[in-house]
């Protein structure tokens, strides 16, 4: 029988997905038999690691979302010279942003987003990043010398045209795929205006894809693999085997997917799906989301689903769940800072006696942060008693901040916060405490996080939790694990 090879292990593995990843690592193993005990030593930590379930050790611990997932595209893939393995990921964004001081002169500052503090965590890659900068360059002396400055970040531009942007990102990602992925709809006539727009608006999107597939071409050497993200870039694994077949091309979605009845609202659904479905490998955050995705593929393309994905015409599209996570040592290391036991000296005093609730949200429509305040609200007003003995934390990380919608959520919030803190503070105490963390300084943001998660852990209290974690409860506890408290955490989890 085929798993009598594997009677010498005591790990079972689970799915056909699973027997295969560790046939191509003993296969591995037994090609370098004769190389020396320190390779051995890693090669067996990573298989342990691709195995994670079975043996105990928490992926998502060490990987950012579907870094599994870009190990197992990797996989017996042999790259020329034996140098290091290279992970292309092509995102919208870059993880930094730029802004221009002068002709030639730029400077960087880092982005906010979970994939950002996500992508620290990965160590077992060569990795380049691959995205739109967030600026209008149209000269090429600019151009030349942005890409030289990314350059050090080992950060690769693509230059889009302000037009382009206008339709694909403002327009069809955001106005379209966004609203529609997140249960909203798709536009009313009068916000889409015509269907012309509306096409225009889907032309643009694939051009923007095929923008960003021509700098991964131009870059991409052999045995590299290319791992693309999001909504954004629904097209781009469509472009990239268009142009080599061989290119092992990952493509991973950072949203909720819906439900194919859902999805076949959009009028150009059978072209995603057939776009997304030329990738090696398909990721979502929860397994949910993967079992919509090949519903709607079989329900919608009339293609059939199997338990390691979507096969049409034989070939098979693997889709499965990688969580996201975040590098914890990196949060736990943080605590012994001087700074930040400073301030959680500073929020121990000031809070002392009064329990803290704290909300970490990216200041998003979907986010719901309204309707918790106003929750909070309801709770003070039933609740008088609770008044000097109960603070609310909220920390909101601006996004988008030049899109009108957005900026009158920024204003609707901080309505909310003063309406409830006239009517229930006092001289010197406030109920809900709402401040704009913005990430330009990466250890100050991490500094403020540890010690807003150590003042509630020591307040054993914790309402909502929605650190950069999806569905993954074990991640924030580590980050606990040298505190020695209980904590509660939100079963709505979601990512920053």
């Amino acid at each position: 029988m085929p798993g009598n090879k594997y009677n010498s292990s005591t790990a079972i593995p689970a799915n056909r997905l699973e027997r295969l990843l560790r046939e191509r690592e003993l296969r591995k193993s037994s090609r370098d038999s004769h190389s020396n005990e320190a390779s051995e030593s890693n090669r067996a930590t990573k298989i342990s690691e691709l195995e994670g379930h079975n043996s105990g050790v928490s992926l998502v611990e060490r990987f950012l979302e579907g870094a599994r997932a870009a190990q197992a595209l990797g996989e017996g893939w042999e790259t020329p010279d034996d140098r290091p393995q290279r992970l292309l990921v092509v995102a919208n964004r870059l993880p930094v942003s730029a802004v221009r001081r002068g002709e030639e002169s730029w400077s960087l500052e880092i982005s906010a987003g979970g994939l950002v503090s996500a992508l620290l965590g990965v160590k077992e890659f060569e990795a380049r990043w691959i995205g739109w900068a967030g600026v209008n360059v149209p000269d090429e002396a600019g151009q030349r010398s942005l890409t030289k400055a990314l350059a050090e970040k080992r950060c690769i531009p693509v230059f889009l045209h302000e037009d382009i942007v206008h339709q694909y990102y403002n327009g069809y990602c955001n106005n379209i795929l966004w609203p529609l992925f997140h249960y909203l709809g798709l536009p009313q006539e009068d916000r889409l205006a015509t269907t012309r727009s509306f096409q225009s608006q889907f032309g643009a999107y694939k051009k923007a894809n095929q923008m960003f597939a021509d700098v991964v071409n131009q870059h991409y050497e052999k045995g590299d693999v290319v791992w693309c993200h999001d909504y954004h870039l629904m097209f781009l694994p469509k472009c990239l085997k268009e142009n080599n077949s061989n290119m092992k091309v990952g493509w991973f979605l950072h949203t909720p997917f819906p439900s194919s009845e859902i999805h076949r609202t959009l009028p150009s659904r059978s072209e995603l799906l057939r776009a997304v479905l030329t990738a090696d490998l398909v990721g979502f955050h929860t397994y949910d989301y993967a079992r919509h995705f090949v519903s709607a593929c079989t329900r919608i393309l009339g293609l059939e689903g199997t338990p390691e994905g979507v096969e049409d015409q034989g070939r098979l599209t693997r889709v499965s769940a990688f969580p996201i996570g975040i590098d914890s040592d990196r949060f736990i290391h943080a605590l012994e800072l001087p700074q930040v036991q400073k301030h959680i000296r500073e929020l121990k005093e000031r809070f002392s006696g009064r329990k803290v609730m704290l909300g970490v949200d990216r200041l998003d429509m979907i986010k719901g942060i309204p309707q918790k305040i106003l929750a909070f609200e309801k709770f003070l007003e039933e609740n008088p008693n609770w008044h000097d003995k109960v603070v609310l934390l909220q920390i909101a990380v601006p996004t988008r901040t030049d899109v009108p919608e957005y900026q009158k959520l920024t204003s609707q919030v901080h309505e909310i916060v003063g309406r409830i803190n006239g009517r229930f503070g006092t001289l010197t105490a406030v109920p809900i405490h709402h401040l704009l963390l913005k990430p330009n300084n990466h250890m100050k943001e991490q500094s403020f996080y540890m010690r807003c998660i150590h003042i509630l852990a020591t307040r054993n209290e914790i309402c909502q939790l929605r650190y950069a974690v999806q569905d993954n409860k074990k991640t924030i506890s580590s980050c606990f694990s040298d505190i020695g408290t209980r904590s509660k955490i939100r079963s709505f989890m979601g990512s920053l």
